[in-house]
């Protein structure tokens, strides 16, 4: 019987890290399932999940630390359940421009989780707009990638999505990937 691990690292952005620790991976007798990189500034983040019997699991439950002491990386070892693929059929870019208020991205969270709409990328920029009128005003721009549901109507989805941006008084956009 198969056992599942997830492993996050995190560290400075080298040249080779990945291959050094999917070859410990593979030495260990692991596959890796599925996995998501990327670099912020100089460091690097990877989280993966690893299937391997439960010996394997084991030794890589072992072998990951060691080598990311090696190699100067943080990681985090939790074994997991089954992994269900993702269901990649209704992935959508989302993007919200306008005041950059207090609280304004929780609201829009707290909206796509009322619809268990899962987050998988999130970017936030803020520019400052001086008016001479006023104080200056934060703009925001963010650009999220989402997950619907397959039970969830996208054109639903989006009606009450530009419901949301009238109240904030933003303007955003649902567009499906796929």
């Amino acid at each position: 019987m198969t056992q599942q691990l997830v492993v996050t690292i995190l560290g400075a952005d080298k040249f080779g890290m990945l291959s050094a620790i999917a070859e410990t991976v593979c030495e260990s007798g692991c596959n890796i399932l599925d996995s998501r990189q990327a670099v912020f500034g100089q460091d690097f983040s990877l989280t993966m999940i690893i299937e391997g019997t439960q010996t394997a699991i084991a030794k890589a439950e072992f072998a990951i630390p060691q080598t990311c002491h090696k190699l100067e990386l943080l990681c985090l070892l939790k074994r997991t359940k089954k992994h269900c693929k993702q269901n990649l059929e209704h992935i959508a870019d989302v993007v919200i421009v306008g005041e950059n208020t207090p609280s304004v991205i929780k609201k829009i969270t707290a909206f796509f989780t009322q619809y268990t709409i899962s987050v998988s990328a999130f970017r936030l920029t803020t520019t400052k707009k001086s008016d001479a009128m006023t104080d200056p005003i934060d703009r925001m721009k963010c650009k999220m990638v989402v997950s619907i549901p397959h039970a969830l109507s996208v054109d639903e989805v989006e009606v009450a999505f530009q419901a949301l941006m009238t109240a904030l008084q933003l303007q955003g956009t649902i567009k499906q990937n796929h």
